[in-house]
């Protein structure tokens, strides 16, 4: 659904983003992670074209957006919906008001309009808050308000730019639901742009690493957290912490995927290793164990 080939994106003599290869499959929610000046945010506004870039090749729906001619441009980009971390509500607008702005820009007529605005606002829980303006709802209403906005055009691609970075914990998983959801029952695909890990662990399915504006790492969360020495597993699995053992013993965390988990780990009880600490969750879609191994490293030698 996008395809980044080769893109350089420069403010003067910085280079922001430095030949980003990257793909992102329809219908997935893709991660992008990094921390602050990594160029998270040179590259959601490229997707879109709102920042040209200097070199390389956008291509969405298996149209080349670098390509296309300002008429086409727009249009296209009314297939790309964004929500933004500060939601950039128009504080005069009441919620309705603030989700219909897209579709009256686009001449849609009245009716079709109020008809648009009340599916999405049941579609994001705020059909009772149609009234109200920005001032009078809560942090998470108002990034609500932003996704319904972002969904009026009936986008294929909806880009997340730190859109849970200015909300709370609680009131970042119940968005994080929500887009989930929207993806779900609508089939967009997501890309999301945050610096927060927990976030790529609760709801993508794929994530990319960007460091200095290049992409260092990417793939499937069920895939990225069985690789040896990924920075990205680091993250997603934190690590158990330090362990006391005796001095003819080693611990050593293991990865186990899936259902052979339990046969791995009753192979290593059997050769007399104890599991001092085990953990299993779901992560992209994959169970995944964790596990301390104890071992004993006169048995090992021998």
């Amino acid at each position: 659904m996008i395809q980044l080939q080769g893109i350089t994106q420069a403010y003067g003599a910085h280079e922001a983003l430095r030949g980003i290869d990257l793909d992102v499959a329809p219908g997935e929610i893709f991660g992008i992670i990094g921390r602050s000046g990594a160029g998270k945010s040179s590259l959601v506004r490229t997707i879109n074209l709102l920042n040209r870039p200097k070199a390389g090749k956008v291509i969405v729906g298996g149209r080349e957006l670098t390509a296309l001619p300002e008429a086409q441009l727009r249009a296209a980009r009314r297939e790309i919906g964004l929500i933004f971390q500060h939601f950039n509500l128009l504080s005069s607008r009441t919620v309705a008001q603030n989700v219909a702005l897209p579709l009256e820009l686009a001449g849609v007529a009245p009716a079709e309009i109020r008809q648009r605005v009340d599916e999405l606002l049941d579609l994001v829980g705020l059909a009772d808050m149609r009234d109200r303006y920005p001032a009078q709802i809560s942090g998470g209403q108002k990034q609500r308000v932003g996704i319904a906005r972002a969904l009026a055009s009936e986008p294929r691609i909806l880009l997340s730019d730190e859109a849970t970075s200015a909300l709370d914990a609680e009131t970042t998983n119940s968005v994080l639901d929500l887009l989930r959801r929207i993806n779900a029952v609508l089939g967009l695909t997501v890309l999301l742009i945050t610096h927060e890990m927990d976030v790529v662990r609760r709801v993508c399915d794929s994530v990319a690493l960007l460091d200095a504006g290049k992409v260092v790492e990417h793939g499937p969360l069920g895939d990225v957290v069985a690789r040896p020495g990924s920075r990205l597993a680091a993250g997603l699995l934190p690590s158990f912490g330090r362990i006391e053992v005796g001095d003819d013993e080693a611990a050593r965390e293991v990865i186990l995927l899936d259902e052979n988990a339990d046969a791995e780990l009753a192979a290593a009880v059997h050769r007399g290793a104890r599991v001092e600490a085990r953990v299993t969750e779901r992560i992209g879609g994959r169970r995944v164990t964790r596990a301390l191994l104890v071992e004993s490293l006169r048995e090992a030698a021998a």
